[in-house]
Order: C-alpha cells, then sequence, then structure tokens
C-alpha cells in the first residue's frame, strides 16, 4: 500500500510556480478583476518592455492598442468562465512597436473570480519569413522582366537617342534643348533598366567566411566621407560573433543601400543617429524549399535610425520592387537588398515607429563555423 505524499504547502507550490511560468517562451499576464496586471512572466515583460512591477501599476487597458478586441475577449471569458482562443490579433501600437501580430489564449482564474490568464503566442517572424518568400518570388518576376527589356527596350533607345543626337546638328539653338531633353530621357531609362538587369545575374558569386565587422565599417567610412558626414554613427558590435559565409562585396552593397536609406531618411534632422548593431541570436530557423532541411539563422545585423519612419502601410511591401518612399526614386533598392540577401539565405525585415526605424539582417553562420559547432555538441 502505497503512502499519499503529503499536500504541499501553498508558499512552496508558489514558488515551485514562478520558474515554470518564466521558463515558458510565450508572455502570460494575470489580471484581475479590475484588469490591473497582477503577474507577468519574464517573457511578458519584454512583450511590454517593462518590469512586473511597472506593469501592475497600469490595466490592461493602459498597454494595449484602445479598442482592442483583447478586451472583448477576456470580458467574455469573465461571464463563461470558460477559455476562449482568438488568433491573428493585431496589437501593434507606439507602445509595442509595430508588426504586432498575436494569437492569443485567455483563461478564467477559478479560484479567484474575475481574474484572467493571458497569454500570447507572437506571430510576427513567422509572418515575416512568409513575407520573405513573397520578396523573393517577386524578385524572380522583376528577372524575367528585367530580361525582357534589355532586349525590347534598350536596343530601340538606342536607336532613338542616335536620331537625336543626328537632329541636334541641324536643328536652331531653340530646338537643342529638346533634343537634349530626348538624349537625358532614354539614358535615364536605360540606367533604370541597367539597375532592373541585376535582378536577372543568377551566376554564382564566390562566398568565404566573412567579418561582418569589416563589411560594417567599411559601409560606415563610405557614408562619413559622403552623403551621411553630418549624422552621428554609434556602434554596438558583439566581438565574439562567428564569421557569416558570404560575399564580401555584396554585403557592402546591401548595407551600403540601408545605410544610405537611413541617412535620407534621417535628412537634415540635427540630432540625427545611425546605430550600427550585431548580435548572436540562437532559436530562428528557416525551412528551405523542396527539402526538409531547416537553416539556423542566428546573426543579427541591424541598421537603426531616428528619422520620422516609415508609413506603416507600406511596411508590409517595403522589399516590393517599385516600392518607394522617395519622390524620384525607383523602389529596386530595397528589393535588391532582399534578393541578395535571400540568395546567401538569410532574411531581411523591417520595424518602424516614429523616431525609431530597423533594417535587421538575419544570416547563417559560416559553414566551417556551424560544421565546428556541430562536432562539439556530438563531442560533448
Amino acid at each position: 500500500m502505497t503512502t499519499k505524499p503529503p499536500a504541499m504547502p501553498l508558499e512552496s507550490m508558489e514558488a515551485l510556480a514562478l520558474p515554470v511560468l518564466n521558463a515558458i517562451q510565450n508572455p502570460v499576464i494575470m489580471l484581475n478583476s479590475d484588469g490591473y496586471v497582477v503577474f507577468a512572466n519574464w517573457e511578458a515583460e519584454a512583450f511590454f518592455g517593462a518590469s512586473a512591477t511597472h506593469l501592475s501599476r497600469y490595466v490592461i487597458e493602459a498597454l494595449i492598442p484602445f479598442g482592442s478586441p483583447l478586451l472583448a475577449l477576456i470580458e467574455q471569458v469573465r461571464e463563461r468562465r470558460a477559455p476562449v482562443n482568438e488568433y491573428r490579433v493585431d496589437l501593434s501600437s507606439p507602445r509595442l512597436g509595430s508588426d504586432k501580430l498575436v494569437d492569443i489564449y485567455v483563461a478564467p482564474v477559478l479560484t479567484t473570480p474575475g481574474a484572467v490568464v493571458v497569454v500570447f503566442q507572437e506571430r510576427s517572424m513567422a509572418d515575416k519569413i512568409d513575407r520573405q518568400l513573397t520578396h523573393r518570388a517577386a524578385a524572380r518576376s522583376v528577372s524575367g522582366l528585367a530580361s525582357m527589356l534589355a532586349h525590347e527596350i534598350k536596343n530601340p533607345l538606342s536607336g532613338i537617342r542616335g536620331a537625336a543626337q543626328l537632329l541636334e546638328t541641324s536643328v536652331g539653338e531653340e530646338d537643342r534643348s529638346l533634343t537634349q531633353l530626348i538624349c537625358d530621357e532614354t539614358d535615364r531609362i536605360v540606367s533604370l533598366v541597367d539597375r532592373m538587369e541585376v535582378f536577372s545575374d543568377e551566376r554564382p558569386v564566390d562566398r568565404m567566411p566573412i567579418n561582418i565587422h569589416v563589411v560594417l565599417d567599411r559601409v560606415k567610412a563610405i557614408a562619413q566621407a559622403g552623403f551621411a558626414r553630418d549624422i552621428k554613427f554609434v556602434e554596438n558590435y558583439d566581438p565574439s560573433l562567428p564569421p557569416v559565409y558570404a560575399n564580401r562585396d555584396q554585403l557592402v552593397q546591401v548595407f551600403l543601400n540601408l545605410v544610405k536609406n537611413a541617412a535620407e531618411a534621417i535628412g537634415n534632422k540635427p540630432d540625427g543617429e545611425i546605430v550600427l548593431s550585431t548580435a548572436y541570436r540562437p532559436g530562428i530557423r528557416l525551412s528551405v524549399a523542396g527539402t526538409r532541411e531547416k537553416i539556423s539563422l542566428p546573426l543579427e545585423f541591424c541598421v537603426h535610425d531616428n528619422g520620422p519612419g516609415v508609413p506603416q502601410d507600406l511596411v508590409p511591401h517595403l522589399f516590393d520592387p517599385f516600392i518607394t518612399t522617395k519622390t524620384n526614386g525607383s523602389g529596386l533598392g530595397l528589393a535588391l537588398v532582399a534578393k541578395i540577401i535571400g540568395a546567401h539565405g538569410g532574411i531581411v525585415e523591417c520595424d518602424s515607429q516614429t523616431n525609431r526605424t530597423t533594417f535587421r539582417v538575419l544570416m547563417p553562420v559560416s559553414t566551417d563555423t556551424a560544421d565546428n559547432a556541430r562536432n562539439d555538441e556530438q563531442a560533448g
């Protein structure tokens, strides 16, 4: 006959529950009957950008967007005393940041009338990866368009430009401005087609283990010598970062494009600042199309600026071809960034709000580094 173990004291149960809740990789909060936050695990503190002590001063309405569906879910759970799920709820706000798309689970605390537990499952990373696949498909469409344009447009344009130059020798001074206009516009169209032809270049590039900090230092030197000479740069680097397996010139092109975008967004702002940061973020894995393989993307490289931010309706389409906020922009710069990073097996994303925009590049480590890490794990 087995003896029943003695009941655990309530204080001991609470002490045991706390590390368990903090170990959960989803934000978890508990609200009392008045809607105040009486508990928040570590993930919830990161999600709301405040400590549990700070959060306890607020009702849930003050922490989420006005009129959020979450409020109705909480009331529904209190009335029915039964849990509910809601999927793809948008909690984006200046406080929580952009792209805060979450699945929500709300359950009653049966021992405490009116209290509920709310669990958030962030959807942003999965959706951003899906969006990257869409960007790659769009880039492939541009590749086909570029090949067609090179043949169907550039050749006739060269004839038009040649004809305009011949006309220039036989017209009066007052008409030469028109022939010059024809030449300038044909040159502009040819330049645009040349930029698009980059998308159709599928030749393999030489890659090797690259120190990303050497790349970023090069980009910073170019920027400070030209378009960003009046902007303050801040470096927030992880010196222990392993190398990335990439083409150095293409990475310089990517980050030069991102830094130039940041500088143009800042404009003449007197306290303009660009922050370059690197970090190791394990846990993000991307499925390889057509295989069962998953690639780890632990290397995070960011370009932050304190410009006015990107209009929220443009953020989901920012890496699509021909999308731009610039008056004279072609909308191909960020599309090219997405193509290059995608060809390297990584992803690029943008988080933007007023006075804070971040372009984040996630990439795999060098294959040699990854193999060494796996060997070390097996040896251990």
